[in-house]
């Protein structure tokens, strides 16, 4: 089934700014949320949606990602499949007043609970697989949930405390004179709990370091200095919080053959002088096999053949790119007696009457010397 544009799911138009997004989401979630639809599906549907556009449309680089591919630019994540899959009423409106308020009021969820850090992973190619696609395994390192404690880094069968210095708060408030100074508790260091008996796993940290191997689809037409984001899967956070993103960063490895510049292919083919004097038919590489390419009599060393849709498929129209041959002229080398006696023997045909019908260019640009010198001596 086709997802809903997100700036239609919000209601907002693609210039929107932050604000603009913050503002739509806090009224739509606020409506849809499954605390307040009790049973309701279609409300828990929909609420699913809100928060899955405003998580893209907020963040500047994966806004920027969707208004270039659409929903494309999110193949490899598991959004649909998990994120949403539970509700929790004191999380999901944490979510809803932390993302919208708290870069104003300093919600003290943020210093419970962080959203783990986005990695980046660079990946190399060979150009087959840039331009057809592909599908490749990684094998990263990465910080994940602990399975024992579910992240909340206590022992299990038991929980963290509330911190009996800031009540849970995160923060105290110091009193200097005529001022109120808020700052973090020093004994819970603005977590707001205390953990008496913490994981033997990841003795309180709430999250372990492991490696997981990740399958990447790579899409055709793909090139270097592209990026293929899979969502949830980077650096898991803090106390339960969210994970990171992961980023691919693709680099395409230098081919023997051919050069790509943007959906074209261009490559070099020699030819010796007498095809280039008499033409003929040669056959050129391509990346799905061997095609025959005409030459006609009389070609110039770089002339430059166009064999259409031989090239790359576009990633954002499908438009198939081309394939450029230039084709050089080569000298020979390594000649017997015979092959020297019929190369002397055509270079004295080359009469002086000839050559301006033999070699126009050499004609011309001889000429265009002498004028030069004659100028001189003017």
């Amino acid at each position: 089934m086709a997802k809903n544009d997100y700036y239609q799911t919000l209601g907002i138009a693609k210039s929107a700014e932050e604000r603009d997004i913050k503002k739509a989401y806090k009224k739509l979630a606020m409506k849809y949320h499954p605390d307040r639809n009790q049973g309701n599906k279609t409300a828990e549907n929909k609420f699913k949606e809100i928060k899955e556009a405003y998580e893209v449309l907020i963040n500047p680089e994966k806004r920027t990602a969707y208004d270039q591919y659409g929903h494309a630019a999110f193949e490899n994540s598991n959004t649909g499949n998990n994120t949403y899959s539970t509700f929790t009423s004191s999380t999901d409106f944490g979510d809803i007043f932390g993302d919208v308020f708290g870069d104003i009021f300093g919600s003290n969820r943020s210093s419970r609970a962080k959203k783990g850090s986005d990695l980046c992973y660079n990946m190399e190619i060979i150009l087959e697989e840039a331009v057809k696609g592909t599908k490749k395994e990684i094998k990263i390192p990465t910080f994940q949930t602990c399975k024992i404690c579910y992240g909340s880094g206590a022992k299990n069968g038991t929980k963290p405390r509330s911190c009996s210095t800031c009540h849970g708060k995160g923060q105290i408030h110091l009193r200097k004179g005529f001022f109120t100074v808020q700052q973090s508790c020093p004994t819970c260091h603005g977590k707001g709990t205390f953990i008496k008996d913490p994981c033997n796993t990841c003795y309180g940290q709430g999250r372990v370091e492991t490696y997981k191997i990740l399958s990447i689809k790579i899409p055709p037409g793909i090139d270097t200095n592209d990026r293929i984001r899979l969502n949830n899967e980077g650096e898991a956070g803090t106390n339960g919080a969210q994970s990171g993103d992961l980023y691919v960063q693709i680099s395409v490895k230098k081919h023997p053959i051919f050069e790509r510049e943007d959906n074209n292919l261009y490559c070099e083919v020699p030819i010796n002088f007498t095809m280039a004097a008499l033409g003929g038919e040669i056959e050129v590489p391509t990346l799905d096999g061997r095609v025959k390419l005409k030459i006609p009599s009389e070609t110039q060393s770089g002339k430059l053949f166009r064999i259409r849709g031989r090239g790359v498929k576009s990633m954002q129209n499908r438009n198939q790119g081309d394939l450029l041959c230039r084709v050089v002229v080569e000298t020979p080398v390594n000649l017997n007696d015979k092959q020297k006696s019929l190369l002397h023997e055509l270079k004295n045909s080359f009469n002086d009457a000839c050559n301006e019908t033999n070699s126009p260019r050499s004609k011309r640009f001889f000429d265009g010397v002498k004028r030069f010198f004659d100028d001189l001596r003017k």
